[in-house]
């Protein structure tokens, strides 16, 4: 954040009147050529007064753009304020003193409403920086005192009052509210977070469970919570937002490179051909200034003003649109190649699917009562550890509300195949087919039938023998998330033709999801490298290829894709790292809206580039050949530049059908 403010200051600093110094200053160019310009239709005053008008709107209409083009000079490049700076400097020689005013003005008006609508789209980013709080309550023991939150520490425990700003990422110790996350997450609705259990011992804050983690700049609710610090100020996930996307023109679209180039070629030859236009006189029978008034006229032109502005203008607007919906775009290129893609994989775990398993069956069999068979799983998946027994006994709690009775005992762990208890002095075994046969238990065809079904339709299946007896199964399974289906659904709408699953899980599993919520295709079985060469074959034949993960494990398969997408990247270094596009929250709803959003930005980029040619090439002949005088250049060259930065502005208001 203080290299934020910093570079703000600096910027401040550099205009004597703020950041609209440069509006002002165009203000009092256009009021004294008006000024001069009435002045000079009163014959008795003295031609010098209007005149001294005309230098003065001169002095103000041109101060940016020759310090601009002085700039560039050193640096060896010849760009559009050097055009425009020569072009008056020829207007004052042959004494169209009124008509250079009148460019320098629209010009330099034209640059500050530029300026001010590029900052109108940079602000909508950095207000971001503006939500972190300026202090923080640190607790020292039992007493609170007020500390900057540049000089918080990893470690530190923060106090945070209900209704206001979190001021440092990290993970509650105490308390429970509901957050509002909008500011990082584009979430509309609070998120409910409660403390972790054990504060002592936590894993890397990308393994921390959401529900615990809060985000500098977020908005606690009702109640008071204190959180321990696990980022620095510089390294929270708003001051990485703020400094990735101020760093968003470094990554050049292919537009922008393109245009870069024409630029580059182009205005050295506008020049070539303006000095050649200065010697018309010597083949043509007209006076030098008239030779010379057509050349500052085609230099007028012949300026790719509105060329130069049309790309980074659309490209800027389009990242800031996506940052308010709470997704992060790494400049032109990857919004403009996510309106290119044709197909997307998807990792499974985490982005398709809830990422955690569910309780999906539990059924009593052999005559078993079905409250009887739950209490019993309940009570011996209670007593372990294991992810699955933990998924089991919170499943049957909350769907069947049920609650321990504290009725096994003895409970052992048999590798591989699951675990055996005590259950009323009775022996249990909860597992795979292999440890219920161990146990001499048979098992019917119709048991076997279900299990196998059960087993193709991608689910994990525990048997569960009770004194010898087959009394129920149970199967879990990771589901998909609930907005799943409706977001492919809406992606299939909006031209994406092939979806498909890359997933480490067996092909079992990956079928099955892809049938719940209609992939195209499901791969499964897959190694991180598997998955790169997955891409690469999907990547044939010129395909755009999406990969859509979490920005960990899926990293090298991001790399080899047209357009790395990453979920959930909220407090992810990593993900925030390796993706082109960063979803920072865990919804993959946003998806539709930032390939809709990449289509309208790259229609309003060949909006802008064809308004902006189209000017060229019709001024620049009707100026060659006397159509247009000077006057009517500057208008209709300025009004093209303003025209193509409005038409950009429109993006900040995208939002998708």
């Amino acid at each position: 954040m203080k290299e934020y403010e910093h570079t703000k200051n600096k910027h401040n600093h550099n205009h004597l009147l703020g950041e609209r110094t440069e509006l002002y200053f165009a203000i009092a160019s256009g009021i004294f050529l008006a000024l001069g310009f009435g002045l000079s239709f009163v014959s008795v005053i003295n031609e010098w007064i209007p005149l001294t008008c005309y230098i003065l709107a001169y002095f103000f209409g041109g101060v940016f753009a020759l310090k601009e083009a002085t700039e560039k000079i050193r640096k060896g490049e010849f760009e559009i304020d050097f055009l425009m700076i020569v072009a008056a400097i020829g207007a004052a020689y042959i004494g169209s003193w009124a008509e250079g005013a009148l460019l320098l003005f629209l010009f330099s008006l034209g640059h500050a409403l530029e300026h001010f609508a590029m900052n109108k789209a940079k602000k909508s980013i950095e207000a971001l920086g503006e939500l972190s709080p300026k202090i923080a309550l640190l607790k020292k023991g039992k007493s609170l005192q007020e500390i900057a939150i540049e000089d918080l520490q990893i470690n530190d425990i923060i106090v945070v009052k209900p209704n206001t700003k979190i001021a440092a990422d990290g993970v509650i110790i105490k308390g429970s509210s509901s957050i509002n996350q909008a500011s990082i997450t584009g979430e509309s609705m609070p998120v409910d977070k409660t403390f972790i259990i054990n504060p002592d011992d936590l894993p890397d804050f990308k393994n921390i469970d959401n529900s615990h983690v809060v985000f500098t700049g977020t908005i606690n609710g009702d109640s008071a919570l204190e959180v321990k610090v696990l980022k620095l100020s510089k390294d929270s996930s708003i001051s990485r937002l703020v400094k990735m996307v101020s760093e968003v023109e470094t990554h050049k679209s292919p537009t922008q490179r393109l245009t870069k180039r024409f630029e580059k070629w182009f205005v050295p030859a506008v020049i070539i051909l303006v000095i050649t236009l200065c010697f018309a006189y010597l083949v043509i029978d007209e006076s030098f200034r008239d030779s010379l008034y057509r050349a500052i006229t085609v230099l007028v032109a012949a300026s790719p003003c509105a060329l130069a502005i049309s790309t980074p203008s659309a490209v800027l607007s389009g990242v800031a649109r996506a940052a308010k919906k709470g997704v992060l775009i790494k400049g032109g290129r990857a919004l403009e190649d996510l309106g290119s893609l044709d197909t997307i994989a998807f990792d499974k775990t985490g982005t398709l699917t809830e990422g955690k398993p569910k309780l999906t069956n539990a059924i009593a069999l052999n005559g078993y009562d079905e409250t009887a068979f739950l209490q019993l799983v309940l009570d011996v998946e209670s007593l372990s550890n294991h992810p699955l027994a933990k998924a089991i006994s919170k499943d049957i709690k909350e769907q069947y509300n049920l609650t321990e009775t504290h009725s096994a005992s003895q409970i052992k762990a048999i590798q591989g195949k699951g675990i055996q208890a005590k259950y009323n002095d009775q022996s249990v075994y909860i597992g795979n087919a292999i440890l219920i046969q161990d146990q001499d238990v048979v098992l019917s065809e119709t048991v076997k039938q279900q299990t196998e079904d059960l087993l193709t339709g991608g689910q994990t299946v525990m048997l569960v023998a009770f004194n010898n007896e087959i009394i129920g199964l149970l199967s879990v399974m990771d589901v998909p998330r609930a907005t799943a289906k409706s977001t492919l659904e809406h992606l299939k709408r909006i031209g994406i033709k092939k979806m498909v699953m890359l997933t480490g899980d067996h092909q079992n599993v990956g079928d099955a999801i892809a049938e719940l919520i209609g992939l195209t295709e499901a791969r499964g079985g897959l190694l991180p490298e598997d998955k790169v060469k997955a891409i690469q074959e999907l990547k044939a034949n010129n395909n755009k290829v999406a990969m859509v993960g979490d920005g960990v494990n899926d990293s090298p398969a991001m790399a080899n894709s047209t357009v790395g997408i990453a979920m959930g990247a909220a407090g992810s270094d990593v993900a925030l790292e390796t993706a082109d596009v960063a979803l920072m929250s865990d919804k993959i709803e946003a998806l539709p809206f930032v390939i809709a959003l990449s289509r309208a930005s790259k229609r309003i980029i060949k909006q802008n580039l064809w308004i902006s040619l189209g000017i060229v090439a019709f001024l620049v002949p009707a100026t060659l050949f006397g159509f247009a005088n000077i006057g009517i250049a500057v208008v209709i060259h300025e009004g093209s530049t303003l025209l193509v930065v409005i038409n950009a502005l429109r993006l900040l208001r995208f939002d998708i059908e």
